[in-house]
């Protein structure tokens, strides 16, 4: 989610991919969409409705007034995983300071069964997202969910 990345300068968005890619993990679709609810929406609903089992989203989850990745999408998640951005903001303080309090970064479970983790747009934080968060525990949520 960004006002100014693009298919090129979206080094996050590309991280992410390459990393899920070498993990073994399958790439289905990639959206880039305006901190706009309304393409927000649209990119989430194309998603939800695929039989991928892992949404990753990233930009869009601070404080600034254009920032609406986190109230567009969390109203969507039939069940919250509070401790991912719980755990995200501790360990991102440990690395970034104070300012890691002004994340939004959150997860949930879609409608039909999917992980969904939304992190922030800086590669940094997607790596630390990634890396120490998502992928430890990725295969055992996965299970848990599809019970």
């Amino acid at each position: 989610m960004s006002d100014t990345r693009t298919i090129e300068t979206d080094k996050s968005g590309q991280y992410l991919q390459k990393k899920m890619t070498a993990e073994g993990h399958h790439f289905l679709k990639k959206y880039i969409v305006k901190d706009n609810s309304e393409q927000i929406i649209s990119a989430y609903n194309k998603l939800i409705e695929t039989d991928c089992k892992l949404i990753l989203v990233n930009g869009g989850t601070g404080i600034a007034v254009r920032d609406v990745t986190i109230e567009t999408l969390e109203p969507k998640f039939v069940k919250a995983i509070p401790g991912f951005g719980e755990y995200f903001r501790k360990i991102s303080f440990d690395e970034i300071g104070i300012r890691a309090l002004a994340s939004g970064a959150t997860a949930g479970i879609t409608e039909n069964d999917q992980l969904c983790y939304l992190l922030p747009g800086s590669t940094n934080a997607c790596t630390t997202g990634l890396e120490q968060v998502i992928l430890p525990d990725l295969n055992h949520l996965i299970k848990e969910i599809t019970k």
